[in-house]
């Protein structure tokens, strides 16, 4: 499960939730958005939603209240927004603030949930394995056997580049691991103001 927990204020609006959940999950703003509260819809106004530019305060959210955000909407990425709590806010602390989380970042143009999930599999696949088994071959005739003269047979530098080409896009596949502490470094630095609007 990739999970985060962030604390915004009252002021805040969806579009600057929006900005927010895009630090917290590592993504970059580029694809449209909508949140679907009650029976309505706020987001990108490509998607003919109402404008995001709504404070919460104005939408007397009660404490477990659920809603839905969704993010590049041809795949989708479909998250759960729950308002676990309401306090009061602490003197001298900047909002938004990242206060745990898990899971790794999926990277943004993964082909969704369906296509994280796939690479994640990829990454324990026979195909995987049998990539390991050309690498660990090459990495023993060349450093323990002494015959570096393999690297100088076209076929087997192709099949060894083709493994480490492979191994990385799975490991790429896998995503960035959550660290709260460059989520809020990240809050810090305005970066949710600056993604709160659609880069292209």
């Amino acid at each position: 499960m990739v999970w985060r927990r962030i604390a915004v204020s009252s002021s805040c609006t969806l579009r600057e939730l929006h900005g927010a959940i895009q630090v917290a999950m590592g993504w970059e703003g580029i694809h449209l958005f909508q949140f679907c509260l009650r029976a309505a819809r706020y987001g990108s106004w490509e998607v003919s939603a109402s404008s995001p530019d709504v404070k919460l305060a104005e939408l007397q959210l009660r404490k477990g209240t659920r809603f839905l955000y969704e993010y590049d909407l041809n795949v989708p990425w479909e998250h759960e927004v729950r308002l676990e709590d309401r306090t009061e806010p602490e003197t001298g602390k900047k909002y938004p603030s990242c206060l745990g989380g898990g899971g790794h970042c999926p990277a943004e143009d993964c082909d969704g949930p369906a296509g994280f999930m796939d690479g994640r599999h990829a990454l324990w696949s026979m195909d995987s394995l049998e990539d390991l088994t050309t690498v660990a071959g090459v990495i023993d005739q060349v450093l323990l056997q002494g015959h570096e003269a393999v690297l100088g047979d076209e076929a087997t530098r192709s099949a060894l580049e083709d493994a480490l080409e492979r191994s990385r896009a799975r490991e790429r596949a896998k995503g960035q691991p959550f660290s709260r502490r460059t989520v809020n470094t990240r809050f810090h630095r305005g970066d949710h103001r600056i993604l709160m609007h659609q880069n292209y």
